[in-house]
């Protein structure tokens, strides 16, 4: 019982069984007396009413003298002498003036008028109302709890006495008593079955909690491996397995925290190395002019382009990782607008064409609808689709075909020149991720990941083939 949920659950148990079975015993009691004490009446009435009934037979086979019920002879005056003996109990005659007409010994002692109880007129006077009557008030002149009853004795339809019955109620008072240390050996068995099923239960209750609390504190601790092993088809199964689901998800937090952290060294070491190589040349080429070391005007104008291509690919890369950062900033809008594709691709085909002049690439375009109007941000997917036009051109050996195509509402931009290699195409939307290759040397590695965050700005689905040495084909679709 170290559990205190499970020792509250069994007081609460306990208490609650015992108020219902004093409960249920008062109701119990009350009726048992009742009814016991109804059969009791029922009996006692049953004997009153045959002995009247015997003794108003009797009058009639032979009257009594005026003033008397009778003479104390033949059947009568039999039937009276043993008249206690008959009906095992103490029976009075008395008539309507409350004399005794039957005073047998009993306790040794015989009664007169004045020792009638005050309610003995009363009852006498509703059996002679020709009614029959219950009393208890003749307990204290018998010296034992007595129940009376009084019914009329007739002849030729009158009413000449009151039949007084007596029945000491010990018997009913002993029935009673029974019944209730019955009642409480029962209501006793139930309270210690009650408390062990109680406890059962509470365990029941318990024991899964307490396993979910040490699940709750390993995951408070960082365990996210941790599992209550709990299975229940109930409230509590169901508390289990949102705590699983929760250590489920806290994990998967962890290791995507743990990539992020790690992408973040990443990005830091990446970004340190792609700074590294222009101001290193930059600062390298000054120092030589500064000191004068280079004084030949041709190697001073050499110097100073390399300068110039260094200053632009900072600005380059600069810029990218401006719009990466702003791309990633959900709370950096995109203005959407309807918009047609086709127009976006005719402007993306007119700038990339004077690229392609460089190296002689014909660039194709075709399209099933002049009407494919969509929601987006002109500017934006311009710029998305030029990163991979750009990298298409700068990966098309000369004289080569780039085609892009608008169907069904996706766009395919389709290259034939070297391919990306397979163990590369799960990351080349990652930053700072490059293919090496002599094409992409002057890269700085967050194109694709800006036309990555463009589209999933967007909602469009990005996917993408390629084979070494045959091209590559991405898929934009809206």
């Amino acid at each position: 019982m170290g559990s205190k949920i499970a020792l509250k659950l069994t007081l609460y148990f306990s208490v609650a069984l015992l108020l219902f079975s004093v409960l249920i015993g008062s109701v119990f009691m009350t009726l048992f007396k009742n009814h016991t004490l109804k059969l009791n009446k029922a009996d006692l009435e049953k004997r009153a009413v045959t002995i009247a009934s015997t003794l108003s037979d009797l009058l009639r086979g032979k009257e009594p003298p005026m003033g008397m019920m009778g003479p104390r002879q033949g059947g009568y005056g039999s039937y009276i002498r043993f008249l206690d003996d008959i009906a095992m109990t103490d029976i009075w005659i008395v008539d309507e003036h409350l004399e005794l007409i039957t005073n047998r010994p009993m306790s040794h002692r015989q009664y007169s008028y004045t020792d009638l109880p005050p309610d003995a007129e009363k009852v006498v006077k509703e059996v002679f109302a020709d009614n029959t009557t219950f009393s208890e008030g003749f307990s204290n002149l018998l010296n034992t709890p007595t129940l009376t009853v009084g019914t009329p004795i007739k002849l030729r339809g009158k009413v000449i006495g009151a039949l007084l019955l007596h029945s000491p109620v010990e018997g009913i008072n002993e029935a009673i008593t029974q019944g209730f240390s019955l009642l409480a050996i029962s209501m006793f068995a139930a309270l210690m079955l009650s408390i062990l099923l109680s406890i059962a239960l509470a365990v029941s209750f318990a024991k899964p909690l307490r396993k979910m609390k040490d699940s709750a504190i390993l995951l408070a601790r960082g365990n996210y491996s941790t599992k209550t092993g709990v299975r229940q088809s109930d409230e509590i199964g169901e508390l289990a397995i949102a705590i699983d689901m929760l250590s489920e998800q806290l994990d998967l937090a962890s290791r995507e925290s743990e990539k992020l952290l790690q992408l973040r060294r990443d990005f830091v070491a990446n970004i340190s190395h792609e700074l590294r190589t222009p101001v290193t040349v930059i600062r390298g080429s000054l120092e030589a002019l500064c000191d004068e070391v280079v004084t030949d005007p041709v190697q001073v104008k050499n110097y100073h382009q390399q300068m110039l291509s260094e200053s632009l690919f900072l600005q380059r890369l600069v810029n990218d990782l401006l719009d990466l950062s702003r791309l990633q900033n959900t709370d950096f809008k995109i203005e959407f607008q309807e918009l047609s594709l086709s127009d976006v691709l005719n402007d993306v085909v007119r700038s990339a064409r004077h690229m392609a002049q460089l190296k002689n690439i014909d660039i194709r375009q075709f399209e099933d609808s002049k009407t494919c109007v969509v929601l987006g941000d002109y500017g934006r997917l311009r710029q998305m689709f030029l990163i991979i036009v750009d990298n298409a051109l700068k990966f098309s050996p000369e004289n080569g075909v780039i085609t892009l195509s608008l169907k069904d509402r996706t766009v395919t931009i389709q290259d034939r020149g070297v391919g990306i290699p397979q163990q590369d195409l799960p990351y080349i939307f990652d930053r700072f991720y490059k293919v090496q290759s002599e094409q992409n040397k002057d890269g700085t590695g967050l194109g694709l990941a800006i036309a990555k965050q463009i589209a999933d700005r967007h909602a469009i689905h990005v996917s993408l083939s390629s084979r070494q040495k045959e091209g590559t084909v991405f898929n934009f679709q809206f």
